[in-house]
């Protein structure tokens, strides 16, 4: 018998912390994954996105072909209160719809569970839309490190990132499990644990 409504699975931690990882993860054991970062590139080549940026944060936010530069428009959205207010009113609306899409799609499919890889799940109020939250724990130094090899930015970056977002305190105290992600092989071995009561 085909199961119905699936339990919707959103991931929360701090950046580079490995949501990713644990998307993946999931996904090997029969789990949706929706990540946010790819739609949000893919609408970055959406010629009415590009307008609303161009007209927002200028030209200079561009490569020599018309398209964004992503570097150097994280540079800028992350400026302060009202640049990522303004990124955000530009890319977070046909993210969130292009999600909804999927969940209704996923929802038809046999799928063991959908899991929302979203970086600013909290922050858009879409924790209330899950089933179950999962907290990544990681070291910030780990974090550090990943950063850096992914070609993102350096400590200080990351610091202004976060100093945007909902404190990992309190997202720690929002989920209703924590996993660590300091080992890869121990972190497999938590979310195969964990399987069970996160599908049920």
């Amino acid at each position: 018998m085909q199961k119905t409504n699936r339990k919707i699975i959103g991931l929360l931690g701090g950046v580079a912390s490995g949501k990713s990882t644990v998307a993946a993860e999931l996904a090997k054991l029969g789990c949706a994954v929706i990540d946010a970062d790819v739609i949000a590139k893919q609408l970055l080549g959406d010629e009415d996105i590009k307008k609303q940026i161009r007209h927002t944060f200028g030209s200079e936010v561009f490569d020599d072909q018309g398209r964004i530069d992503k570097k150097k428009l994280a540079q800028k959205a992350f400026e302060n209160t009202e640049t990522v207010k303004a990124i955000n009113a530009i890319i977070h609306p046909p993210v969130l719809l292009k999600i909804e899409e999927l969940i209704s799609r996923y929802q038809l499919q046999p799928v063991e569970a959908i899991v929302l890889d979203v970086p600013l799940l909290a922050e858009v109020g879409w924790d209330t839309k899950c089933d179950k939250l999962i907290f990544i724990e990681c070291d910030s130094r780990t974090r550090l490190k990943r950063a850096q090899k992914r070609g993102i930015f350096d400590e200080n970056e990351l610091k202004k990132r976060e100093n945007f977002q909902i404190s990992l305190d309190k997202k720690q105290k929002m989920a209703n499990y924590i996993i660590e992600n300091n080992n890869l092989s121990m972190l497999i071995d938590q979310i195969r644990e964990l399987f069970p009561a996160l599908v049920s």
